[in-house]
């Protein structure tokens, strides 16, 4: 199975400025998540970037970089930009691994990529992994994912999905039915795609359900086109998206 990895590192950031920049351990947060992405089976792994001082800090790690637009409304209209300009092929597997990851699993990036090629029928995989806490099951800003009995999304969405009517009405607030509580599933922020599937993307403009939900997934749901998921090989850590998230890696990778 052959597929590449392209890593999107934009170094604007609202709650951290420079974030693919940022030191952990003296390695800066890019590089690191690119060394993650190399320990994958990807014959390629790039970074694209529309700045200029993350395209040096990658090249001066030996890293390669694609330069993309700076306007793109999503980071998959970023990808398939990339796509474009390094010549990929229409049946080519590309693993979107966000550039604020210093701690994704290689095995994740693999099996996300396999799932697709296992599943002609698919245009595009992604990952998902069980939540437990029902802090979690209710926090908006936690994706929840369903799927058919087969592994191919339903549903994604910031509420609470699936919604066991008669069990709610009877529970305390913020508690959980036991009956479903196996049901909830995070859904995790890496995709593989065929190529076919991004060029068609870039073509057919953002859906309302996408806007809704701001899940820009929801797209290719919405297109008729069915997405595998499979719970995650391993424990996805966290991004990083705040300087909390940022304390938390270099602790990891012990550094104060």
């Amino acid at each position: 199975m052959s597929f590449v990895v392209v890593i999107p590192a934009r170094f604007a950031s609202s709650r951290l400025p420079g974030k693919p920049l940022a030191d952990i351990a003296g390695q800066t947060m890019i590089e690191r998540v690119y060394r993650q992405a190399q320990k994958s089976g990807a014959r390629e792994v790039v970074v694209a970037t529309d700045d200029d001082r993350v395209a040096e800090a990658v090249r001066a790690f030996g890293g390669k970089v694609c330069m993309t637009a700076a306007a793109h409304p999503s980071g998959t209209d970023r990808i398939e930009e990339v796509a474009r300009l390094m010549g990929y092929g229409p049946d080519e597997i590309v693993v979107n691994v966000q550039g604020d990851e210093p701690l994704i699993p290689p095995q994740n990036i693999d099996q996300v990529a396999a799932n697709l090629a296992a599943n002609p029928g698919c245009s595009a995989a992604t990952l998902c992994e069980p939540l437990a806490s029902p802090a979690d099951v209710f926090n908006p800003n936690i994706v929840k994912v369903v799927m058919r009995e087969d592994g191919v999304a339903m549903y994604f969405s910031r509420a609470v999905i699936p919604w066991d009517r008669d069990a709610y009405a009877k529970l305390a607030p913020g508690s959980l039915p036991t009956a479903v509580a196996a049901m909830y599933h995070r859904h995790i922020g890496i995709y593989a795609y065929r190529v076919s599937l991004l060029r068609a993307f870039v073509g057919w403009g953002a859906c309302a359900l996408e806007n809704t939900e701001a899940l820009e997934q929801l797209r290719i749901l919405y297109k008729g086109h069915a997405m595998h998921v499979a719970v995650a090989a391993e424990n996805a850590p966290g991004g990083v998206d705040t300087p909390e998230d940022l304390e938390r890696v270099r602790r990891h990778f012990g550094a104060a």
